[in-house]
């Protein structure tokens, strides 16, 4: 198996504080001067709660931001290679497996993507069912495993699934961040068992847990416990109680070795009250109760750092050292995939699909709620007439059909951000590329979630709005469908350029509506667009619903009016001028262009917006802060 060691791990992060005008950095001690071998076996980083047990955990798995980080981690001997994160296995403490799909699906999809293609498909389909086999899942291989909304397998269950999708690769070192959490006693000494046994065959198991029983914890071959970032002891987790007898901790009996522990870093077991370590008056010190704590694990650390256990450390690590005399910059963390563009989207987009299916509730929904607008909104402005109030009927339909489509692509906000957890740990691990992901989605929402429902729209509406209504062309039926289209796909590639890298729906959903409501002032409608100061007219232009209002009017107003008619004064909502005038006349009124290049132009403009829009979502993916 594979030693992994660590040498002089120190980390610093820049705490902000106050508000946003009198904003403070502080600097925070996370570890300091953390030394350790883990060997194959069990490796359990025990500690209260803030002393660092994950920090170290993600820093020794190369997950951590290398801002603030020093010190030196080797493997077998050797520097940590660049992409180690990508070799190594690491299960997440929130479970990060997709919930419409079933566990053999689920593993299937980490072998697919994380062994290379030079693995047959059949050995890949015998691995996965080898890991089934091993973890115990074979009665639930074929069951879902469950979301918010449905009932799937058990939470042992699921976390084994979990610990599966890492055991693909067959790593020689994985690490798990918190195993045990949200299980209850039982099925967390099961999952113990299993890595014990892995352990046994070679594999170096290195995780965080926060007060195991005792059953879990004489299990551990090796123990780290941590306070407020100082190692107070790394050794084998048996000769523990031993070397806290030694420093004057006495550890009754029948009492949870790891509660025994805890209860000692915590200064409130009845093992320190009995020691002679606890000399200092409790009344003053309970005054400044962070400060003994710090003071408390600083003469603990002290004790150890002194102790035969650390000099036998250090002697290995200065040995490791000194083989590695040649100073390696910490190398740029770099992912390595094993599979091509393609074959990374063929399964994120097979994945992606599934899931839409196996969560209907939503497109369903959508496309119910579409139709029901559709009647409607035919209802309502059904049969338009060759008079004064055709006109305001047809701007009116066209407006509604517009921002109907905009408010409806507020969905798309939830597409990033909901697997975002499970996006950052897949492209971490080296599951796919960011592009391979954000194409998949897109065609997994724009195409059933966009373009069907702006189909049923134009077939319920078009043919409701009666004969005189729009023009009765197949050019103008298919030109207002494109246009809703168009609407749909620019709406929702702003909604995601504005919530990709978002962690809250909440405040997404904020910034989507304020910009909607600026677009509709904008869109031709609520204000005559000819008549705005020019200073302020040019927001005209980043307005989608005016661009779908300009075609929309070209599709229904240009020549589908009668060649002559009177409109009325509508007091407080559009005063026209009050003399018989043309459909031409009142898109010239409206400062539209009457030519056939004044209709694409609005087509060319919502594409080059929905470009840019994706691109800015892209970017906005790529770049967000993908370590912790």
């Amino acid at each position: 198996g594979s030693i992994l060691t660590f040498h002089n791990i120190c980390y610093h992060v820049k705490m902000k504080t106050g508000f946003l005008c009198c904003q403070k950095t502080a600097n925070k001690e996370v570890l300091r001067h953390v030394n350790g071998i883990m060997r194959p076996g069990l490796n359990a980083i025990l500690g209260p709660t803030g002393s660092g047990k994950s920090s170290l955990l993600d820093i020794l798995a190369a997950r951590k931001d290398p801002h603030g980080l020093s010190g030196e981690i080797f493997i077998n001997g050797a520097p940590q290679p660049a992409n180690f994160k990508c070799t190594s296995g690491y299960v997440v403490q929130d479970d990060v497996v997709m919930g419409t799909l079933t566990v053999r699906e689920n593993l299937k999809f980490s072998a697919a993507l994380r062994l290379p293609k030079s693995v047959k498909e059949q050995e890949k389909n015998e691995r996965v069912n080898q890991i089934i086999k091993e973890l115990g899942l074979s009665k639930v291989a074929d069951s879902k495993v469950g979301t918010q909304f449905t009932r799937g397998v058990s939470g042992g269950e699921r976390k084994r699934t979990n610990i599966g999708m890492e055991l693909i690769t067959d790593p020689a070192i994985l690490f798990l961040d918190e195993p045990t959490t949200g299980l209850d006693a039982s099925t967390a000494n099961a999952v113990l068992l299993l890595m014990k046994r892995m352990a046994k065959q070679g594999k170096t198991i290195i995780f965080s847990i926060h007060q195991p029983r005792y059953s879990i914890f004489r299990l551990f071959d090796n123990l780290t416990l941590l306070a407020a970032g100082r190692v107070l002891y790394h050794g084998p987790a048996q000769h523990a109680i031993e070397y806290f007898q030694s420093i004057g901790y006495e550890c009754e009996p029948y009492n949870n070795p790891a509660d025994f522990f805890l209860d000692i870093i915590n200064g409130d077991s009845t093992a320190v009250a009995m020691s002679e370590t606890n000399e200092t008056n409790t009344a003053e010190s309970t005054e400044e109760c962070t400060e003994y704590d710090k003071t408390l694990a600083e003469k603990l650390a002290e004790k150890y750092s002194n102790s035969a256990y650390y000099q036998e450390t250090k002697a290995v690590l200065e040995n490791i050292s000194l083989g590695n005399k040649k100073k390696t910059k910490a190398v740029f963390r770099q992912i390595t995939y094993a599979n091509s563009f393609l074959h990374q989207l063929k399964w994120v987009s097979k994945r992606t699909f599934k899931n839409l299916v196996g969560n209907p509730q939503a497109s369903v929904a959508q496309l119910c709620v579409t139709a029901f607008l559709g009647l409607v909104v035919g209802a309502i402005f059904f049969g338009l007439k060759e008079d004064s109030t055709g006109l305001q009927n047809r701007v009116g339909a066209m407006f509604f059909l517009t921002t109907n489509q905009c408010f409806s692509s507020v969905s798309a906000i939830e597409l990033f951000i909901v697997e975002k957890k499970t996006f950052i740990h897949e492209y971490i691990s080296g599951y796919y590329r960011t592009s391979a992901y954000f194409i998949s989605k897109l065609m997994a929402d724009l195409i059933p979630m966009r373009t069907i429902p702006s189909i049923i729209f134009t077939c319920i509406i078009y043919f409701m709005l009666g004969k005189y209504g729009l023009k009765p062309t197949v050019e103008a039926f298919f030109t207002m469908m494109f246009t809703l289209m168009m609407v749909s796909y620019t709406a929702t590639s702003m909604a995601l350029a504005i919530a990709a890298g978002q962690s809250v729906v909440a405040v997404a959903n904020l910034l989507m509506t304020i910009t909607f409501v600026f677009m509709i002032i904008f869109s031709g409608l609520m204000v005559n667009l000819t008549s705005i100061m020019s200073w302020l007219s040019w927001l005209k232009y980043f307005s989608i619903p005016r661009y779908g209002m300009t075609t929309g009017n070209h599709t229904t107003t240009s020549r589908g009016l009668p060649r002559y008619f009177k409109p009325t004064k509508f007091i407080n909502v559009c005063v026209f001028i009050c003399r018989w005038c043309t459909g031409d006349e009142y898109l010239k009124n409206q400062g539209i262009d009457v030519s056939s290049w004044g209709l694409w132009q609005n087509h060319l403009a919502l594409a080059c917006m929905t470009v840019i829009f994706l691109i800015i979502a892209y970017l906005k993916l790529h770049f967000m802060k993908k370590f912790s």
